[in-house]
């Protein structure tokens, strides 16, 4: 294993990812690729015949920092070699795309645990991704936060 692109979003199941992921490189001497997927750009439309202008998020006040580099600090202390990247899309999408472009080995990737309906409401990031790659998938569902099961 010589390449792990490991998806983070400062979560408490993403960190716990994350420290899944430096372990695994650590013990096979792979470098790891963090990734942080911003949302795709939002549009304003001034008027009906103005033209549509992006409104780019503010990556300085974006979790994406600070997540990244909590990552990156992680990686340093184990003696990881490590790349940042902070992309805008969809997240399923950019994941799997970068794990392509960097020919990854795996994706480590956190699971929030949502429980069949909320995940069949919102989505599941960590299913999409299992769904869309190519690549292996390791995905770490979260010891530290649990979404209680649905009373009925």
């Amino acid at each position: 294993m010589k390449h792990i692109v490991i998806a983070t979003d400062g979560s408490p199941t993403a960190v716990e990812a994350v420290d899944v992921g430096i372990e695994l490189a650590a013990e096979q001497g792979a470098e790891v690729a963090f990734v942080h997927v911003l949302p795709a750009d939002d549009y304003l439309v001034a008027g009906r015949l103005a033209p549509v202008l992006p409104k780019p998020h503010n990556v300085e006040m974006d979790e994406s920092e600070t997540a990244l580099r909590d990552a990156a600090d992680k990686a340093e202390a184990a003696g990881v070699q490590y790349t940042l990247e902070r992309i805008s899309g969809d997240t399923v999408d950019e994941i799997v795309a970068v794990a392509d472009s960097a020919e990854a080995d795996l994706i480590v990737i956190g699971s929030r645990g949502r429980g069949p309906v909320t995940s069949a409401l919102l989505g599941s990031v960590s299913k999409g991704v299992l769904g869309e790659s190519r690549r292996p998938v390791l995905v770490v569902r979260g010891t530290l936060e649990r979404e209680p099961a649905p009373t009925l």
